[in-house]
């Protein structure tokens, strides 16, 4: 049975129907299935269960601390983009020791308090990082675990703003330098070398570049075990896409096949760094319709949430899914879904076929992952509440932001 489903035409998560917890809590509210996070979960670490792997959790996908201490709770590890993202783990119960650093700008702060307790590896993206590291760690007089991103070029064919694995792209170190590096790294003594990382992107629906990356890391790690420099892990990154609409994504197990096949003989670790795969299709937002509005071109459905709430469809015109809570027998329009923020780009959905009325409730599926952790108070509006659902129980897990919440670190100029 699907975590969210529909019973006596009315929908529910998990055993809960989202008319009563849209009553209980007020909307707009995101709404998490921890069945659904568990099962993603469990799904991906089933499919490389005979291949030694780590899987870390991108924390930037969802990072609600009740998420992660889920996550913990079975096991997983954390991919991380900063110092905030490093405490939120710490809090929520996570191993530092399976935490890996990622991203382009980290801050001297941010790498010391990660060097204090004892993350497993810092993904660097360029020598000047590098040589920080060292600088921190020689000052600790401590040694930094270190894995190199390289940048191989490839084509991931997502959206241009997700895409990180090509040469016009920030992130990593290109093919051409990543050998000379690591022979840097090499010479440095407080740095030690553990893996080469790759991460080209996310929303990937195809396998040829996940393997075209993963050929690069493989040429990187064989021609750096001639030169006496060994590789422990090869972090793979996320990047595996789900459905929204009509995609046709590689099944968990085909992805795990292919990369198995690719490693072969080779003794070394396999890290992950699934966020999408493991949260997008384990929330919906819940949302209100406030008023029916025609002019002669378009039918507007204007709801309760607004692009501060969900920012996917204004920044990459993203398409995800809007269904009525209660099916309805009347003939649908066709209806754009938008939001009371002043922006003509505060819009959810676009020409949708729905059966509506002013009052009724919506579900926007597949904001599990990039929905609350993007939300904003633009418009001075109180960000949504965030609410699991296990089963019968309900857990308000991020309360309704208050006024008084947005205001608490503003003040006024003395007189």
């Amino acid at each position: 049975m699907s975590h969210f489903h529909f019973q006596n035409n009315e929908l529910f998560v998990e055993q809960v129907s989202a008319r009563q917890l849209a009553a209980d809590y007020g909307t707009p509210c995101y709404v998490y299935s921890r069945a659904a996070l568990e099962t993603n979960y469990n799904n991906f670490q089933s499919a490389f269960h005979n291949q030694q792997h780590m899987i870390c959790y991108s924390v930037k996908a969802n990072s609600n601390i009740a998420v992660l201490n889920l996550l913990a709770r079975l096991g997983s590890g954390f991919d991380i983009v900063s110092g905030g993202e490093l405490e939120r783990v710490l809090r929520a119960g996570g191993d530092p020791g399976k935490i890996v650093f990622s991203g382009v700008g980290k801050l001297p702060d941010e790498i010391q308090r990660a060097l204090e307790v004892g993350i497993r590896c810092f993904n660097v993206e360029s020598e000047a990082e590098l040589l920080l590291i060292h600088n921190i760690a020689a000052a600790k007089n401590m040694l930094a675990p270190v894995s190199l991103r390289v940048n191989p070029d490839v084509d991931p064919q997502t959206h241009a703003y997700i895409a990180t694995g090509l040469r016009e792209n920030k992130f990593g170190i290109s093919g051409e330098r990543i050998l000379e590096t690591y022979r840097v790294a090499e010479d440095l003594a407080h740095i030690e070398i553990v893996g080469v990382d790759c991460h080209i992107g996310s929303q990937l629906t195809d396998l040829g570049p996940f393997q075209e990356a993963l050929k690069t890391c493989l040429e990187i790690v064989d021609t750096l075990a001639a030169d006496g420099i060994s590789i422990q892990h090869i972090d793979m990154g996320g990047g595996l896409g789900v459905r929204y609409r009509e995609e046709t994504p590689p099944t968990i197990e085909e992805y795990a096949a292919a990369i198995k096949q690719m490693i072969g003989h080779r003794n070394m670790e396999l890290i992950f760094e699934p966020g999408r795969y493991i949260a997008a299709n384990a929330g919906i937002l819940l949302t209100r319709i406030s008023y029916l509005k025609d002019n002669d071109l378009k039918h507007f459905a204007i709801v309760d949430a607004a692009m501060n709430d969900l920012l996917r469809p204004s920044l990459y015109n993203a398409w995800q899914n809007v269904i009525a809570t209660v099916q309805s027998n009347q003939t649908p329009g066709v209806y754009d879904i938008v939001g009371p923020v002043c922006e003509t780009s505060d819009f959810l959905a676009k020409e949708r076929s729905l059966a509506i009325q002013s009052g009724d409730l919506l579900a926007i599926e597949s904001c599990g992952a990039y929905g609350f952790v993007m939300s904003s108070n633009y418009n001075s509006r109180n960000r949504a509440p965030e609410i699991i659902v296990d089963g019968h129980d309900v857990y308000v897990v991020r309360q309704r932001e208050t006024i008084d919440m947005q205001l608490a670190l503003e003040s006024l100029l003395p007189e």
